[in-house]
């Protein structure tokens, strides 16, 4: 930026001199950018904790049952479940070196609904030791 000094008669400077002003705008800038505090994007995820009292499925290696009560509970050698979980108990036993054997035993006044979408899982899991216990009990009926 050229300065001048105002002509040879001795006239005063017109013009109004910018520098001062672009300076302390410059240095207003500058304060203003590093107080301006720092924006994080962060977003909050709920991790699942590691449960050291996590046991192992129940599953045996020789022969499992599966249990239907008239309330339409499922339970898996004696410990409740529901169909997912029953998938992957059945996914885990076809991993085994000799598949087991798999009871089942419905009670007779289980709803028809529950015991055909157990069977639907065991289908779909392809099961091939499957059996059906306590067969007596529908005599009656």
């Amino acid at each position: 930026m050229a300065m001048s000094g105002g002509t040879e008669d001795g006239e005063p400077m017109m013009e109004m001199n910018t520098t001062p002003l672009i300076d302390v705008m410059l240095v207003l800038l500058i304060m203003f950018i590093i107080t301006i505090p720092i924006q994080t994007h962060a977003v909050n995820v709920d991790l699942p904790v590691n449960d050291q009292t996590n046991t192992p499925p129940p599953i045996n290696p020789v022969r499992n049952k599966i249990t239907i009560d008239p309330q339409s509970g499922i339970a898996w050698n004696a410990q409740p479940v529901n169909l997912v979980l029953l998938r992957q108990y059945l996914d885990i036993t076809k991993t085994l070196p000799t598949e087991p054997e798999l009871q089942i035993q419905p009670d007779a006044n289980a709803p028809y609904l529950t015991v055909d979408q157990v069977l639907a899982v065991v289908r779909r899991a392809e099961i091939t030791k499957l059996g059906f216990v306590g067969n007596e009990q529908y005599r009656e009926f």
